[in-house]
């Protein structure tokens, strides 16, 4: 009973944050600070100075938009908070120059590290500033924390410290949700599906229609679990791996239970059938571009942005095209929910080497303003946006979110930990915004994977492989039919042996620790 109670603490703790992060989906505006509205910090401090500081920072450079030490965000940051910076990018991948950086002793005053768990490894190792510690020299961000007391709760470490800068807003860069072809299934006469049932339906009539085609195709990834049993799993009231149950208090494993099991039956049957490639598993993003733009393939699921990825050049030879968002279908015992995937997990570390963490911190707390929130997302007025009847807008030449990142260095690494979606949505099109309006309403909840302790990790890294390559070759086998689904039960006693049950007791330690943090 205990562990329930406890359990379900961690559902109340956490489930304001999908508001909070996602806005609700109709962007109303009772939630100040939330993406998408004003609002926030009501009793704002301004900063020191930090004129005449330099600070060096650690980032990666993006392929789509090169590190420039040329880009104007560097010279708004130094007008804002005074403090310069001397920025280094790695030659190879960044967690591998962080770890080395790690072991020489020679970390930057600020990194950007890519991984929470990366991020809390280090810190507890002594790498990194607890910023809990400062929030005497951050008054913004103390009062940001208030504000958001969940957001900060899932960045903690096993010990219970912050040493990774939190972020909001724009993890709606990770929503992820079904798209479909809105311009085949009108012509057609096709009806958007609210079930499984109905989806295999539709299915099957695009199959006959368009014979040589895969009605619903998707990229893999490197896991099964990357998007197919992700985005599938609310829809059959389970979930993908461990997640905190908030029906039952405890801790649940997907891949063992009945809806899960049934899910897995419908993709059988896909498969069977022909309505998704044969060769899904290997399919790789090209793959899956080439048939959404070849007339291949007409419902989908990723990324919301993927709408003006294929709608704004592919209309160039077809008008109509139209790919649009598409309210999940539910499966037997499930609902009509997408999970929720508008958070990331990623930000600014400072090193417990620097010799001027004071200054640093202080620099980081401008960060958590509304001043800095504003800049972050927006630029600088009168440069990159105007105000209209109390309204932002964009403006320059900016075509989309990729050239605003090229030309001005915004919403690149190091440049943001709080901001306002709707600066990213004003170079979206009307579709992708009516998408995002809409989104909302079907996010499950806020799940975050808990932080795990060395000693924890190490079985993880052991046992839970175990059942992670069991539990991948098994699901893959029943799909495509190399195992027949009568195995099941076996399947599942099988997962249990491999010590299944010692990974759940880890998992659900790591929830009680994240419940009971102040």
């Amino acid at each position: 009973m205990r562990n329930k109670m406890i359990l379900w603490l961690v559902l109340t703790m956490l489930v304001a944050v999908v508001s909070a992060c996602s806005g609700g989906g109709n962007n109303t505006p009772e939630e100040p600070g939330a993406p998408g509205k004003e609002g926030g910090n009501s009793q704002e401090h301004r900063p020191p100075s930090l004129e005449g500081s330099t600070f060096t920072m650690l980032v990666e450079s993006n392929p789509s938009w090169p590190y420039d030490k040329e880009w104007p965000v560097w010279k708004w940051l130094n007008e804002a908070t005074g403090a310069s910076l001397n920025i280094t990018v790695p030659s190879g991948k960044l967690d591998e120059t962080v770890q080395l950086n790690v072991a020489a002793g020679s970390l930057t005053d600020i990194t950007m590290m890519l991984s929470l768990s990366d991020a809390n490894k280090f810190g507890q190792q002594g790498a990194f500033v607890n910023i809990l510690d400062y929030t005497d020299q951050m008054p913004n961000f103390t009062q940001w924390m208030e504000q958001y007391p969940d957001i900060v709760r899932s960045n903690l470490a096993p010990d219970g410290n912050l040493y990774m800068l939190p972020n909001e807003g724009f993890g709606e860069t990770n929503r992820m949700s079904w798209l479909y072809r809105e311009d085949v299934f009108a012509a057609e006469g096709l009806e958007v599906p609210a079930t499984y049932d109905e989806l295999y339906e539709v299915l099957k009539q695009l199959k006959q229609r368009y014979p040589d085609s895969y009605p619903l195709s998707f990229r893999m990834g490197k896991t099964l679990n990357s998007q197919l049993t992700r985005i599938m799993g609310p829809n059959f009231g389970t979930s993908d791996m461990y997640y905190y149950d908030e029906g039952t208090g405890e801790v649940g494993y997907g891949p063992t239970e009945d809806g899960y099991r049934t899910m897995v039956e419908y993709l059988h049957k896909f498969t069977a059938e022909g309505l998704i490639p044969p060769n899904w598993l290997t399919v790789d993003t090209k793959q899956w571009q080439d048939m959404i733009s070849a007339n291949k393939s007409f419902v989908t699921f990723d990324y919301m942005g993927r709408i003006d990825f294929f709608n704004i050049p592919l209309r160039a030879d077809n008008p109509d095209f139209n790919l649009a968002f598409m309210p999940p279908p539910a499966g037997p015992g499930g609902e009509q929910k997408n999970p929720f995937t508008a958070f990331l997990q990623s930000g600014m570390a400072v090193s417990s080497q620097s010799n001027q963490i004071d200054k640093v911190v202080q620099y980081l707390d401008y960060f958590y303003t509304e001043e800095g929130r504003t800049l972050a997302s927006w630029g600088k007025e009168g440069e990159t946006y105007i105000t209209e009847n109390g309204e932002k807008k964009m403006t320059g030449d900016f075509t989309d979110l990729t050239e605003f990142r090229k030309k001005t260095g915004l919403a690149t690494h190091g440049t943001y930990t709080w901001i306002d979606y709707n600066a990213h949505l004003a170079l979206s099109s009307n579709e992708m915004k009516a998408a995002y309006e809409q989104a909302g309403q079907y996010d499950g909840p806020f799940r975050p994977i808990p932080s795990f302790t060395e000693e924890e990790q190490d079985v993880l890294s052991t046992v839970g492989e175990a059942v992670d390559k069991h539990r991948e070759e098994s699901i893959s086998k029943f799909i495509m039919g190399s195992r027949p689904l009568s195995e099941w039960d076996s399947y599942v006693t099988e997962a249990g042996d491999l010590g299944l049950e010692q990974i759940k007791d880890i998992y659900r330690a790591a929830y009680e620790r994240m419940a009971g943090a102040q």
